[in-house]
Protein backbone atom coordinates (compact mmCIF):
# COMPACT_ATOMS: atom_id res chain seq x y z
CA UNK A 1 0.00 0.00 0.00
CA UNK A 2 1.35 3.46 -0.99
CA UNK A 3 1.08 6.07 1.26
CA UNK A 4 -0.38 9.51 0.95
CA UNK A 5 1.90 12.36 0.28
CA UNK A 6 -0.16 14.05 2.66
CA UNK A 7 0.61 12.03 5.15
CA UNK A 8 4.31 12.37 5.00
CA UNK A 9 4.45 16.01 5.68
CA UNK A 10 2.34 15.88 8.35
CA UNK A 11 4.64 13.65 10.34
CA UNK A 12 6.92 15.85 9.37
CA UNK A 13 5.94 19.24 10.96
CA UNK A 14 4.63 17.21 14.58
CA UNK A 15 8.38 16.12 14.62
CA UNK A 16 10.04 19.37 13.99
CA UNK A 17 7.48 20.62 16.60
CA UNK A 18 8.31 18.31 19.81
CA UNK A 19 11.56 18.86 20.96
CA UNK A 20 14.09 16.36 21.00
CA UNK A 21 15.55 14.26 24.02
CA UNK A 22 18.97 16.25 22.94
CA UNK A 23 17.18 19.67 23.00
CA UNK A 24 15.64 19.02 26.26
CA UNK A 25 18.38 18.28 27.52
CA UNK A 26 20.44 21.41 26.28
CA UNK A 27 16.86 23.88 27.98
CA UNK A 28 17.53 21.85 30.99
CA UNK A 29 21.18 22.60 31.08
CA UNK A 30 20.82 26.69 29.93
CA UNK A 31 18.22 26.60 33.06
CA UNK A 32 20.73 25.27 36.22
CA UNK A 33 24.14 27.03 34.50
CA UNK A 34 22.76 30.18 35.49
CA UNK A 35 22.55 29.08 39.19
CA UNK A 36 25.80 27.00 38.95
CA UNK A 37 27.58 30.21 37.83
CA UNK A 38 26.31 32.05 40.79
CA UNK A 39 27.40 29.80 43.49
CA UNK A 40 31.02 29.12 41.51
CA UNK A 41 31.72 32.49 42.55
CA UNK A 42 30.61 32.27 46.03
CA UNK A 43 32.50 28.47 46.56
CA UNK A 44 35.68 30.32 44.80
CA UNK A 45 35.87 33.38 47.24
CA UNK A 46 35.45 31.21 50.38
CA UNK A 47 38.31 29.01 48.91
CA UNK A 48 40.25 32.44 48.30
CA UNK A 49 39.41 33.58 51.67
CA UNK A 50 40.17 30.62 53.34
CA UNK A 51 43.56 30.30 51.50
CA UNK A 52 44.28 34.39 52.70
CA UNK A 53 43.53 33.24 55.82
CA UNK A 54 46.07 30.57 56.28
CA UNK A 55 48.41 32.98 54.29
CA UNK A 56 47.98 35.37 56.88
CA UNK A 57 48.26 32.71 59.89
CA UNK A 58 51.66 31.52 58.12
CA UNK A 59 53.25 34.76 57.71
CA UNK A 60 52.25 35.87 61.84
CA UNK A 61 54.08 32.58 62.24
CA UNK A 62 57.35 33.14 60.23
CA UNK A 63 57.39 36.97 61.99
CA UNK A 64 57.79 36.03 65.51
CA UNK A 65 60.11 33.13 64.43
CA UNK A 66 62.10 35.97 62.87
CA UNK A 67 61.26 38.05 65.62
CA UNK A 68 62.26 35.32 68.22
CA UNK A 69 65.69 34.61 65.97
CA UNK A 70 66.46 38.51 66.41
CA UNK A 71 65.49 38.15 70.26
CA UNK A 72 67.93 34.94 70.61
CA UNK A 73 70.58 36.54 68.31
CA UNK A 74 70.93 40.09 70.82
CA UNK A 75 70.70 37.59 73.99
CA UNK A 76 73.78 35.72 72.48
CA UNK A 77 75.81 39.30 71.89
CA UNK A 78 75.56 40.88 74.73
CA UNK A 79 75.36 37.23 76.41
CA UNK A 80 79.31 36.88 74.67
CA UNK A 81 80.24 40.89 75.35
CA UNK A 82 79.37 40.24 79.17
CA UNK A 83 81.99 36.93 78.70
CA UNK A 84 84.85 38.97 76.88
CA UNK A 85 84.86 41.66 79.02
CA UNK A 86 84.83 38.80 82.31
CA UNK A 87 87.60 36.76 80.35
CA UNK A 88 89.75 40.42 80.06
CA UNK A 89 89.24 41.26 83.84
CA UNK A 90 89.57 38.27 84.78
CA UNK A 91 93.27 38.11 82.78
CA UNK A 92 93.83 41.74 84.07
CA UNK A 93 93.02 40.16 87.94
CA UNK A 94 95.40 37.52 87.30
CA UNK A 95 98.44 39.67 85.96
CA UNK A 96 97.84 42.36 88.99
CA UNK A 97 97.78 39.28 91.82
CA UNK A 98 101.02 38.31 90.66
CA UNK A 99 102.69 41.45 90.52
CA UNK A 100 101.48 41.88 94.45
CA UNK A 101 104.73 39.80 96.02
CA UNK A 102 106.49 42.37 94.25
CA UNK A 103 105.47 45.12 95.27
CA UNK A 104 105.42 43.74 99.04
CA UNK A 105 109.33 42.67 98.34
CA UNK A 106 109.83 46.65 97.57
CA UNK A 107 107.77 47.44 100.71
CA UNK A 108 109.71 45.30 102.77
CA UNK A 109 113.19 46.77 101.08
CA UNK A 110 112.14 50.20 101.37
CA UNK A 111 111.72 49.60 105.32
CA UNK A 112 114.74 47.63 105.89
CA UNK A 113 116.28 51.02 104.54
CA UNK A 114 118.17 53.29 107.30
CA UNK A 115 118.40 56.77 107.00
CA UNK A 116 121.89 56.43 105.87
CA UNK A 117 121.13 54.71 102.73
CA UNK A 118 117.84 56.44 101.79
CA UNK A 119 120.54 59.23 100.86
CA UNK A 120 122.48 56.21 98.63
CA UNK A 121 121.59 57.77 94.86
CA UNK A 122 120.99 53.58 93.98
CA UNK A 123 118.66 53.56 96.56
CA UNK A 124 116.57 56.41 95.18
CA UNK A 125 116.61 54.90 92.13
CA UNK A 126 114.58 52.17 93.95
CA UNK A 127 112.51 54.01 95.95
CA UNK A 128 111.23 56.26 92.54
CA UNK A 129 110.75 52.95 90.68
CA UNK A 130 108.52 51.44 93.36
CA UNK A 131 106.34 54.80 93.64
CA UNK A 132 106.38 54.21 88.98
CA UNK A 133 105.26 50.46 89.48
CA UNK A 134 102.26 51.91 92.03
CA UNK A 135 101.66 54.63 90.42
CA UNK A 136 100.92 52.57 87.39
CA UNK A 137 99.05 50.23 89.34
CA UNK A 138 96.62 52.86 90.35
CA UNK A 139 96.39 53.94 86.90
CA UNK A 140 94.99 49.98 86.26
CA UNK A 141 92.32 50.66 88.66
CA UNK A 142 94.46 48.73 91.58
CA UNK A 143 94.23 50.25 95.07
CA UNK A 144 95.66 49.37 98.16
CA UNK A 145 93.48 48.56 101.67
CA UNK A 146 94.98 50.24 104.48
CA UNK A 147 92.38 49.48 107.03
CA UNK A 148 93.99 51.00 110.05
CA UNK A 149 91.49 52.45 112.93
CA UNK A 150 88.46 51.13 110.53
CA UNK A 151 86.06 48.85 111.62
CA UNK A 152 87.06 45.17 111.12
CA UNK A 153 84.95 43.94 107.65
CA UNK A 154 85.56 40.30 106.88
CA UNK A 155 84.66 40.73 102.87
CA UNK A 156 87.70 42.89 103.10
CA UNK A 157 90.42 42.10 105.50
CA UNK A 158 91.48 38.71 106.81
CA UNK A 159 91.98 38.82 110.62
CA UNK A 160 95.06 37.07 111.92
CA UNK A 161 94.47 37.48 115.93
CA UNK A 162 93.26 40.09 117.83
CA UNK A 163 94.95 42.23 120.55
CA UNK A 164 93.98 44.61 123.35
CA UNK A 165 94.44 48.27 122.34
CA UNK A 166 93.59 51.82 123.96
CA UNK A 167 93.87 53.52 120.65
CA UNK A 168 91.47 51.59 118.80
CA UNK A 169 88.03 51.01 119.70
CA UNK A 170 86.71 46.97 119.75
CA UNK A 171 86.18 45.97 116.89
CA UNK A 172 88.36 47.75 114.88
CA UNK A 173 91.69 47.28 113.09
CA UNK A 174 94.46 48.48 115.00
CA UNK A 175 97.38 46.79 113.42
CA UNK A 176 98.37 45.97 109.48
CA UNK A 177 100.22 42.81 108.73
CA UNK A 178 99.98 43.01 104.81
CA UNK A 179 97.87 45.69 102.40
CA UNK A 180 95.25 44.05 101.15
CA UNK A 181 94.32 45.25 97.20
CA UNK A 182 91.31 45.96 95.28
CA UNK A 183 90.86 45.75 91.77
CA UNK A 184 87.49 48.32 91.46
CA UNK A 185 85.21 46.97 93.87
CA UNK A 186 86.63 43.69 93.60
CA UNK A 187 89.05 42.61 96.40
CA UNK A 188 92.11 40.81 95.01
CA UNK A 189 93.71 40.28 98.40
CA UNK A 190 92.31 41.32 101.25
CA UNK A 191 94.77 42.69 104.04
CA UNK A 192 95.54 40.50 106.75
CA UNK A 193 94.98 42.36 110.06
CA UNK A 194 94.78 42.57 113.83
CA UNK A 195 91.55 43.35 115.59
CA UNK A 196 91.33 45.26 118.74
CA UNK A 197 89.52 43.24 121.08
Amino acid sequence: MARSPDCAPARHSSMERSPSMSEATDQNAAQTQPAAEAQAPAESAEALQAQLEEALRKADEYLSGWKRALAEFDNYRKRAEREREEISQNATVETLRRLLPVIDDFERALGAMSAEQAEDEVLKGFVLIHRKLLSLLESANLMQIDPTGQPFDPTRHEAIGQEPSDQVASGHVCAVLQKGYVYGDRVIRPALVRVAE
